[in-house]
């Protein structure tokens, strides 16, 4: 029991984790094929009825039944040429040398014109394409063949050729004659069918009715986009994912919105659905967790109940399956790789049998795997991937986001299975890559390595010359080692080599060829206010390959020497910055203990050196680090000088990650670029400026792309734009 004063007891919050520990949820994981196997035999995957709907809401949907012409298409004959309706008799013997003249009647038969005159022997009537052929015609000829003849008698026409009965006649019903079956039951709508239907006289189709598919988002953590984050929430993409899938593949989307982990609510929600809708679609609420409830309900809707809950997949596992007054539900993991890829698996064949659509045709492209990729032996994996262009054939690159990812997807080109037999598949095997989205064209370049927010306007600008580009962000370390496994055109990278000072170019192989980029500034972060940074003042900045200035050294400007030349630049002096956008609330517990620090720890007139120096001796100051192999971490590493502080083992793989540690508390610094401190509104205090450049393969500087890339980014106008967003562009390559 609680305390009077409301605080939980010990007693209680062991039994609520006990509660949360349970794993009574998962009743047995099977097999991919016998989970399929499961619930088709429960589900029956066949169309609803039909309905009738006019025919311009028409498109993509399925006959609910076979469609007979109720009319002759076309209706009547007609000319399909321009020229004059004749009687093919009054032709014959016609020659360039002794034409045949035929009196022309008084009449224009234009497309929708009636005939009024019919054609008697010996005279002819100007027609049009799709003119009504007039009585007594039976063939026409094409305006080249005839001239108007002179003389001032009677108008006629001078014909040079001879016409056969039925030359350049369409006659009624020959497209479609009228009782014909002209689609048949369960054919899909395309434009084409629209035009056919229309050509027939209708103006509403009886189809197979659209499936209702409730989608239902479940989680204390989610919110709707569009409202306030709240602390520890995040926004609910699934629900916007399903229903937009569901709509693609021919359902009719049903939101009801965020449900709380209250299992009352829950259940009323699940009801409700069930009561509304042809199938139930739930994200969240499978995996052993404190607010995992659904389980429970699903037992008590209705037999049979839960059908599967564990499948042998990756990711997906937790999915659950079950049936409950007659109906499906289908309960998704909420991690949104996750969610998609089981949706796709198994709600995506019953939503298209049920609209009476066929089975989705995935597209498929072959390609060679550049790197072993170990699976866990047991469980069916999916891995997304991206295309590029090897030398030989297409590459898949494995893409590293986890389950939780929501631009996986996004990113990905395709994905592959690894079997549930193996253990992981080599480097150099061939696999088929099914496609996502609208095709399996690789990009034009791909470019690997370290995120900067300057790369995204770059590669904005090469998109508005026709230049397809992606972007997949591993750190300046995995880019340069994609870019020399062939996976990449391109590596954006910073890496600092602490033996020479000097950015990117000690890591070259001498098949590589460094492109100059821009300057980045690396700093420390910290939230505005806490009181270790009062009065802060930073140390020059040097533009010297990334090194710190000596002590005293720019007090004006910086002679800044690479290979020959000599540039000047200012040295900036920065005092602790004023939050630019997101201000960022600190919580009650962080404020609290920022307030009982007081002003012990001050680095007030001291460089960003002596500032780390003094974070790393403080017992409660935790940093956030960032992994290994990045060029911040190098920076980082290099700045510690072998200490450990509290923190360090928490390594992120992005700026953004660090500053969102930062700003919502879980650490008290870090080391990122300003841009990143700006956008969380935390305070910034300049380590060093750092070089960020592109390394790529010289033999192949020419290739289309590639050359567009590097055209572009020497360009002043591109210069201009990346000064504008706080790069400038000072290097010039040794």
């Amino acid at each position: 029991m609680n305390r009077p004063d409301g605080v939980e007891t010990r007693e209680d919050f062991l039994a609520r984790l006990s509660r949360a520990a349970r794993q009574e949820q998962f009743l047995q994981v099977v097999s991919r094929d016998e989970a399929v196997s499961r619930f088709r035999a429960a589900v029956p995957h066949a169309a609803l009825p039909g309905e009738s709907v006019p025919l311009a809401a028409c498109l993509g949907r399925a006959l609910a039944g076979d469609v007979a012409s109720p009319i002759d298409v076309p209706p009547f004959d007609r000319a399909l040429v321009d020229g004059f309706a004749l009687r093919a008799s009054d032709t014959m013997g016609a020659s360039q040398a002794e034409p045949r003249r035929l009196g022309l009647n008084h009449e224009i038969l234009a497309c929708g014109v009636a005939p009024r005159l019919v054609v008697l022997p010996g005279t002819a009537t100007a027609i049009a394409t799709g003119g009504v052929m007039p009585r007594g015609a039976d063939a026409v000829v094409m305006v080249e063949a005839t001239g108007i003849a002179s003389g001032d008698g009677p108008l006629a026409i001078d014909l040079d050729r001879v016409a056969a009965p039925g030359q350049f006649v369409g006659y009624a019903g020959s497209d479609m004659a009228r009782g014909e079956t002209v689609l048949r039951k369960g054919s899909v709508i395309t434009a084409r069918e629209i035009g056919m239907l229309a050509a027939c006289g209708l103006a509403e189709v009886e189809v197979v009715r659209r499936p209702r598919i409730a989608v239902l988002s479940t989680g204390d953590e989610l919110t709707a986009p569009g409202q306030p984050l709240s602390p520890a929430g995040i926004y609910d993409s699934n629900g916007a994912i399903i229903a937009a899938s569901v709509t693609e593949n021919g359902g009719v989307p049903v939101p009801f919105g965020i449900v709380a982990d209250d299992e009352a609510a829950l259940e009323d929600a699940i009801r409700a659905a069930l009561s509304d809708c042809d199938v139930v679609v739930l994200s969240g609420g499978t995996s052993k967790g404190a607010g995992d409830v659904s389980h429970r309900i699903l037992s008590r809707l209705g037999e049979p109940g839960i059908l599967v809950h564990g499948v042998a997949l990756k990711p997906g596992k937790p999915l659950c399956l079950a049936k409950a007054q007659d109906k499906a539900i289908v309960v998704l993991p909420g991690f949104p790789t996750s969610a998609m890829f089981t949706f796709h698996e198994f709600v995506v064949p019953l939503v298209r049998s049920l609209a009476g659509l066929p089975p989705r045709e995935e597209d498929s492209v072959e390609a060679v795997l550049p790197q072993r990729i170990a699976s866990e032996r047991g469980r069916m994996e999916f891995v997304m991937a991206s295309l590029t262009h090897g030398r030989d054939a297409p590459v898949a690159v494995p893409l590293s986001k986890g389950s939780g990812s929501v631009t996986a997807f996004s990113q990905a080109d395709g994905f592959f299975a690894i079997p549930a037999a193996r253990a992981g598949m080599e480097a150099g095997e061939r696999v088929s890559l099914s496609r996502i989205g609208a095709g399996t064209r690789a990009p034009d370049l791909t470019l690997v390595g370290s995120h900067c927010i300057g790369l995204d306007a770059v590669v904005g600008r090469l998109a508005e010359r026709g230049i397809r580009a992606r972007t997949i962000w591993v750190g300046s370390s995995g880019g340069l080692a994609s870019l020399k496994r062939g996976e990449c055109d391109i590596a954006a990278l910073h890496l600092l080599d602490p033996e020479t000072g000097r950015y990117n170019t000690p890591f070259l192989t001498p098949s590589l060829r460094l492109a100059e980029g821009w300057s980045r500034m690396q700093g420390v972060v910290f939230r505005p206010g806490d009181t270790r940074f009062a009065g802060l003042r930073s140390s020059h900045i040097s533009r010297v390959h990334g090194s710190p200035l000596l002590e005293g050294e720019g007090q004006g400007e910086v002679c800044d020497l690479i290979g020959e030349s000599t540039h000047l630049t200012p040295t900036l002096s920065f005092q602790e910055r004023e939050p630019s956008a997101l201000p960022v609330e600190p919580s009650r517990a962080r404020g609290a203990a920022d307030e009982q620090r007081g002003g012990s720890m001050s680095f007030a007139g001291r460089d960003a050196a002596e500032a780390v120096s003094a974070l790393v001796r403080d017992p409660d100051a935790i940093m956030v680090n960032r992994n290994t192999g990045s060029g911040t971490r190098l920076l980082i590493d290099g700045v510690l000088d072998g200490a450990r502080p509290p923190g360090f083992w928490n390594q992120p793989r992005s700026h953004n990650a660090v500053a969102a540690a930062v700003a919502q508390g879980r650490a008290d610094w870090g080391v990122a670029i300003e841009s990143v401190a700006r956008a969380y509104g935390l305070g910034f205090l300049p380590l060093t400026d750092e070089r960020y450049d592109f390394a790529y393969v010289g033999d192949r500087a020419r290739e289309p792309a590639l050359a567009a890339f590097l055209s572009l980014l020497a360009e002043p106008e591109t210069g201009a734009a990346l000064a504008e967003l706080g790069f400038p562009r000072a290097w010039t390559l040794s």
